[in-house]
């Protein structure tokens, strides 16, 4: 079974995107649950809503953890959908990720197909579509929930799954489109916490036993925060 997690809290510009990831999900994968996931935080803590949509799927299946603004390309999705099972590892259905903005975003709504409208390409992005089994996101301890509001919890999560893990998450030759909206604020003092934490990714970044026992410092946070992950 595949199950579609949208990590989703309502904001008015994010809803025309919101809408067309749901639509695509819907008409490209009739057979998967695309269920959306938020918590109970007062800022919206993106780690935290993939770690619960994770733990909500049973071990075996497989999850695709999508942000709600980014449509993937079908063929490196499926690819990865059949390799996440066995693979070990978590998959990125892309290695090309073009954000559209407001005028390729338009042309999209208009009816160019998504390969087609304009774009700016995100060098180094590792986030937008995860392809995994709970079994492989919890061998390298998920997200870091003390990472809150926006930044930095997808690049941590990229070191510690190549440093834990042997190899980065696998990419598949393909593209995702980032829809327009608006951009959040990436400053104050969640911002520049975040921040902080990353940096202490990268200092054990490459040494398994020094990531073990700092992951396993993160998964006990996050198991304070909320029993039972």
């Amino acid at each position: 079974m595949v199950t579609v997690v949208l990590p989703w809290r309502p904001q008015p510009s994010r809803l025309p995107a919101f809408d067309d990831v749901r639509a695509w999900y819907a008409a490209n994968l009739p057979d998967a649950e695309v269920v959306t996931v938020d918590s109970d935080d007062d800022v919206f803590v993106l780690a935290r809503c993939r770690n619960l949509g994770v733990a909500g799927v049973a071990d075996g299946d497989v999850v695709v953890i999508g942000d709600a603004d980014t449509i993937p390309e079908l063929a490196p999705l499926h690819e990865a959908i059949a390799a996440a099972p066995t693979s070990g590892v978590v998959h990125l259905p892309y290695d090309e990720y073009r954000w559209l903005g407001r005028e390729g975003t338009a042309a999209f709504r208009d009816g160019t197909p998504l390969a087609d409208c304009d774009f700016e390409l995100v060098r180094g992005a590792c986030s937008g579509v995860y392809v995994t089994t709970p079994e492989t996101w919890r061998s390298h301890g998920g997200q870091d929930e003390r990472f809150r509001g926006w930044g930095f919890e997808d690049a941590a999560w990229y070191i510690a799954h190549e440093t834990l893990l042997g190899e980065p998450p696998r990419r598949h030759v393909g593209r995702v489109f980032a829809l327009h909206h608006t951009a959040e604020v990436r400053e104050g003092p969640d911002y520049d916490a975040n921040a902080a934490r990353m940096q202490r990714y990268r200092d054990v970044s490459g040494d398994p036993e020094a990531m073990a026992r700092f992951m396993f410092d993160v998964t006990a946070s996050n198991a304070r925060v909320r029993p039972g992950l």
